[in-house]
């Protein structure tokens, strides 16, 4: 009775209300309403322009709402203090590595910084962090190659590994397959819904892989421009969300298959 009365009274992690996001008072998309629980994987799909990397960079107080809040465990974001912020949400994005000439574990330990003290000394927490990370994502041996010298998909685990050593509650990706084949694209999903699952850290990433979202989020959030609909994929998928993504001429979406077909 105990748990399921801590359960009722659990708050999302992350709760979005009323949300409108763009540039300079012109939004880009708005009145979005969803919430994020604990150690839930969840992806952001829609077209381009609709504001997906947009909505990625408001919830990492990389730019202002147009209007409407954000909470973490309750809290107001805009209330928070920078390095507060720093030890709960954690951001990876589509920008190129301006550090390439680090090391794997240089770079990694970079995750540490809002713990450490102004010198930058790391702890044996902060080492502990650090390894666990490197671990978990398994580049052990490649802690000491520089990253200029890494793949893309080596590079992406580097950096989702700098953002586990941060050890927030929230991590935010924009994109994290780009540029990857099939193969590494699949490992990388299949890295971040374990990550979540197994850390009870919440991952939210954007993406245009709509299919391999659909079989490996918890949670999909749809950015229409209008319903803008957030849920399980089986429920969006009865729901017949997904048949409005896309011009019915040209492309169709196949609720048994949960793939979209061509319109030849």
């Amino acid at each position: 009775m105990e748990d399921k009365k801590n359960i009722r009274e659990a708050k999302p992690v992350l709760e979005v209300r009323g949300l409108s996001i763009g540039y300079h008072k012109k939004d880009v998309c708005k009145n979005l309403s969803f919430s994020l629980d604990k150690g839930e994987c969840t992806a952001i799909v829609g077209i381009n322009g609709i504001g997906k990397s947009t909505l990625l960079r408001t919830l990492g107080n990389l730019q202002p709402p147009l209007e409407g809040n954000v909470c973490i465990d309750g809290t107001s974001m805009w209330e928070m203090k920078p390095n507060q912020l720093a030890q709960r949400i954690s951001v990876v994005l589509t920008e190129t590595v301006a550090s390439k000439n680090l090391t794997v574990q240089e770079l990694v330990a970079l995750g540490r910084q809002p713990y450490t003290n102004w010198i930058g000394s790391l702890n044996p927490i902060d080492s502990g962090k650090i390894i666990e990370a490197i671990e978990l994502l398994e580049l052990k041996d490649l802690r000491d190659k520089k990253c200029h010298e890494l793949s893309d998909g080596q590079l992406q685990r580097v950096m989702i590994a700098r953002a586990l050593a941060q050890d927030t509650d929230i991590i935010l990706l924009d994109e994290p397959t780009t540029h990857l084949d099939l193969f590494h694209k699949v490992a990388i999903l299949k890295l971040l819904k374990s990550i979540a699952h197994s850390t009870q850290k919440t991952i939210l990433f954007t993406t245009h892989e709509i299919e391999m979202a659909i079989q490996m989020c918890d949670k999909i959030l749809i950015l229409d421009g209008s319903l803008n609909p957030f849920d399980a994929p089986c429920k969006l998928i009865e729901s017949a969300s997904f048949e409005r993504l896309f011009p019915s001429d040209t492309v169709q979406f196949d609720a048994n298959t949960g793939t979209f077909r061509i319109q030849k």
